[in-house]
């Protein structure tokens, strides 16, 4: 089955995670599919904490694609701050 998930990225104790689909068999950090997005938990200042391509991951889903519970609630965080008007 197809997931988007979580890939791991950074420094120790610096983590920074790329979006990606990919087979749910392959590691975590595996091969993938696609780079959709990333999450940055630790940004700070002007530092972009999370961009999704919101598009791919719906063309995604629509082909039977999954998201996890981390990405669902990121994707939603990123749909809502799409769709405010910036100030």
């Amino acid at each position: 089955m197809v997931k988007i998930r979580l890939s791991r990225g950074g420094a120790k104790k610096r983590p920074f995670y790329h979006i990606v689909v990919t087979d749910e068999r392959n590691a975590r950090d595996g091969r993938n599919i696609e780079r959709v997005g990333f999450f940055n938990p630790i940004a700070a200042g002007k530092d972009v904490r999370l961009q999704i391509d919101t598009d791919r991951v719906k063309q995604w889903v629509e082909k039977g694609a999954q998201l996890t519970e981390r990405v669902k609630v990121l994707y939603k965080e990123a749909a809502k701050s799409a769709a405010q008007p910036a100030a």
